[in-house]
């Protein structure tokens, strides 16, 4: 159910005070959340679904890096492998819990593409973010769990990614798929 409780003020200072409660945000399923950002990842646009979701106000979102709702049970490993996709001059489709300001968290399966201009030079990133079905969360979750655990074995964030980033590649060598075919399979069995 969404939390229709205002948001909170928030500071730019004060982002990483927000500490996750278990609560779980909401959005319909005929609903788009769509940011956009500049090459490097900071907030340019967020639409009013955006921040009726997250509960940021606009003031708080433009100019901070898209990373200030990133949810601490959410493996970097995915990260690396989309900023690595974005980085190759690709889209890439990817399942990603969100931290809302008032510490609740909100599922999406994001579609992240590169903007460009008409000689084709990136000048920034466009997500698109739709709810996924309670069944997609179900498969993705345990993945997600299994390089959470590796991360948390290693003593910093740069051998915790790169471990994650390992494991997570094994696992897809062994299911046979890349992660968009393991994505898809999702799609394709949950979300349609």
């Amino acid at each position: 159910m969404l939390d229709t409780r205002p948001a909170p003020p928030v500071s730019r200072g004060n982002r990483a005070a927000v500490r996750p409660t278990g609560r779980e945000r909401s959005f319909s399923a005929d609903e788009l959340i769509v940011s956009k950002t500049d090459p490097r990842g900071i907030i340019t646009y967020a639409n009013d679904v955006f921040l009726r979701v997250s509960g940021y106000h606009q003031d708080d979102v433009l100019g901070q890096p898209h990373n200030m709702i990133r949810h601490p049970e959410m493996p970097r490993a995915v990260f690396k492998l989309l900023w690595d996709t974005l980085g190759a001059g690709e889209e890439v489709f990817a399942y990603i819990n969100n931290l809302a300001v008032d510490g609740g968290h909100y599922w999406v399966l994001a579609h992240v593409t590169p903007s460009r201009t008409a000689d084709c030079r990136v000048v920034g990133y466009h997500s698109n973010r739709r709810k996924p079905s309670p069944g997609a969360i179900a498969r993705i979750q345990p993945l997600y769990t299994r390089l959470l655990a590796e991360e948390r074995r290693h003593p910093n964030a740069r051998a915790a990614v790169e471990a994650s980033s390992r494991l997570l590649a094994a696992l897809l060598v062994e299911q046979q798929q890349t992660y968009e075919e393991f994505v898809w399979s999702i799609i394709n069995r949950e979300e349609r």
